[in-house]
């Protein structure tokens, strides 16, 4: 099919996520290699966002694309109740990468459905039904996870399930509590136990937190929180669940963000890089603790697709690449030249308020005033600045979640400094834009 016609049929027949679909008007992808898609038209865009945080290995990977062809030819598929070589190896290999006994998995389909799995162990092992999550956050689009999803979004599908609790994020740039770090004491972790107090501990299976705020903006969190958080939750015998679903498999520098503060979660979700997005796939890591106890109990949960044999081929190959192309050194030294470099942009422009990154997990948040915080209306020119970045070849869609503007940087772990350098001169170029919404310019 030609452009025009894989276009027309999209428009008819297609439903896109998170989208006005009436107003749509997608560019045709014909081809992907290493850090750069190529449209229908010829031209080339780097890849900034590695898609949907995902394509952690870069596009058109030989080893993987070998991998799930010869595993293709030897079996497609079986029930989750045979044993089988890809599914055994990949626990093996995520055993050998996973913090403290995290060592037994369960598999999903994606990072949704490996949260909503997460929270039923958490139930089932706590026999506790209350689950606390962030106001900035978010956890997938299915229905339990999208009601752990702090931001907005979930309001479309509430009521949503009984029992989750929000509570409010350490956000060092806009403080809901006006303090200033370390000063503040860590007001943020103090006010989690005030509401679990509020909510009676006895009633509170788990709290679910992603350790890197990934989809509202990137919000690494302040040194000390993740510590204090793993003594509150064992001080009221309350489970932690991280959710590394975005963060996880080398985006941060790190195997896993939780690593950044030797803090062990008795349960961890992880997808997203665990394929690089060449297949579908998600999991739970489950701690011994709670993999023993449950041992001779009937799991309640089931998935058609679980371990999914290609699937789990595609992740062992792919944790082969990370190891063998020396992928997770080099987000952590690549992050070092982000953050060097958005620092040096952030003082450049009147635009931007923040800069926030850990590895290659970063953010720019835009202002129209840097001393108040207003942002610039996401929803006014939130497109035109993506269309500009678009327009120089940079793939690397501005973000929000009212009331806030960003721009998110999270490139493949394969990318190199000359590459790297490129995107930013993209971004820095189209800030001079962004610098005519501020008061400063007016």
């Amino acid at each position: 099919m030609d452009a025009e016609e894989i276009k027309r049929l999209d428009k008819i027949h297609v439903m896109h996520t998170w989208s006005v679909n009436a107003d749509l008007d997608p560019k045709v992808i014909v081809d992907a290699d290493g850090v750069y898609i190529f449209d229908s038209d010829g031209q080339r865009f780097l890849d900034f966002l590695s898609q949907v945080k995902c394509v952690n290995v870069g596009h058109k990977n030989s080893k993987i694309i070998k991998t799930i062809q010869e595993q293709v030819n030897k079996v497609c598929y079986l029930s989750t109740g045979f044993a089988y070589e890809s599914r055994s190896k990949l626990g093996k290999s995520l055993a050998e990468i996973t913090p403290g006994d995290l060592n037994k998995f369960f598999f999903t389909l994606g990072g949704a459905d490996a949260n909503e799995n997460a929270i039923k162990f958490a139930k089932f092992y706590t026999k506790k039904q209350k689950i606390l999550s962030f106001y900035r956050s978010y956890h997938g689009a299915t229905y339990g996870a999208l009601t752990l999803t702090g931001d907005r979004r979930r309001t479309w599908a509430e009521p949503g399930i009984p029992g989750v609790v929000h509570v409010l994020n350490p956000f060092c740039y806009r403080c809901p509590f006006g303090l200033k770090h370390p000063e503040c004491g860590l007001q943020c972790a103090r006010h989690m136990e005030e509401v679990i107090a509020y909510e009676d501990p006895n009633t509170v299976a788990a709290v679910i937190i992603e350790p890197v705020i990934g989809a509202c903006g990137i919000i690494p969190p302040p040194d000390g929180y993740m510590r204090r958080l793993r003594e509150i939750c064992d001080q009221n015998d309350i489970l932690l669940i991280a959710d590394e679903v975005m963060a996880g498999f080398g985006r941060t520098g790190r195997w896993f963000a939780m690593q950044h503060w030797d803090v062990v979660p008795d349960l961890m979700t992880m997808a997203k890089g665990m394929t690089s997005a060449y297949l579908p796939l998600g999991a739970v890591a489950i701690s011994e603790k709670i993999s023993q106890a449950l041992d001779r109990e009937m799991i309640y949960c089931g998935l058609t697709y679980s371990a999914h044999p290609v699937s789990c081929a595609a992740a062992c190959a792919t944790l082969e690449v990370y190891k063998e192309q020396n992928l997770i050194e080099n987000a952590f030294a690549m992050g070092e030249i982000l953050k060097a470099e958005l620092e040096k942009i952030k003082h450049r422009h009147a635009c931007v308020g923040d800069a926030r990154s850990i590895g290659l997990f970063a953010c720019l948040e835009l202002v129209k005033n840097c001393k108040t915080k207003e942002s610039i209306d996401p929803k006014q020119h939130g497109k035109e600045i993506s269309k500009r970045f678009m327009a120089r070849g940079l793939y690397c869609p501005v973000g929000s979640m009212q009331p806030i503007m960003f721009i998110e940087i999270v490139p493949p772990l394969i990318i190199n400094e000359d590459q790297l350098r490129e995107g930013l001169e993209i971004i820095d170029k189209v800030l001079g834009y962004a610098d005519t919404l501020t008061d400063d310019y007016r």
